[in-house]
């Protein structure tokens, strides 16, 4: 589905959540959506709210953050926490599958797609219970982090061994 329609269906979609829970359609969660569905990264709501402000809409913080709870209630945009930081969100209409690496140092987050992963989780049954989707996060440390703190070892080691050699002497 190219992204107008998968827009479009949002659109509609939202309309619908926001009548049957007799809330009121303002041009400023309207103007939410759609910055939301134009983004193809996680996103948090300062950062959302600066990009909305940057175009030149200017709503709260706190009317975002609302409208990304209507949002997630509609099965629009999912929220996902990652570790310790802020709550991050993506939009999930016409979203692929994919899983999260989340690196514990940096807290940079890598999504990943893999096919055999997702082909054993959906086959898992849980008796009844029907999964309506899978969240993975892997948690550990990014190259650049393993890097630097390599790199960040040597350079003690270097200095250790320079100060002893420099008391034997």
């Amino acid at each position: 589905m190219s992204d107008d329609k998968v827009k479009t269906a949002a659109m509609a979609a939202f309309t619908k959540y926001l009548t049957q829970h007799k809330l009121r359609k303002t041009p400023e969660r309207y103007a939410i959506l759609d910055k939301v569905f134009d983004l193809n990264d996680h996103f948090t709501v300062e950062s959302l709210h600066a990009a909305l402000h940057a175009e030149g809409y200017h709503v709260s913080c706190t009317t975002v953050y609302n409208t990304l709870e209507h949002l997630t209630e509609a099965t629009l945009v999912r929220r996902r926490t990652f570790g310790r930081q802020p709550a991050q969100y993506e939009k999930i209409t016409g979203l692929t599958n994919h899983h999260h690496l989340v690196c514990t140092s940096c807290g940079k987050v890598r999504e990943i797609k893999d096919s055999a992963l997702d082909s054993t989780l959906s086959s898992l049954r849980f008796g009844t219970f029907r999964p309506a989707y899978t969240d993975l996060y892997i948690y550990g440390v990014c190259s650049r982090c393993s890097k630097k703190k390599r790199t960040s070892a040597d350079k003690t080691t270097k200095t250790i061994k320079n100060t002893v050699n420099k008391q034997h002497k």
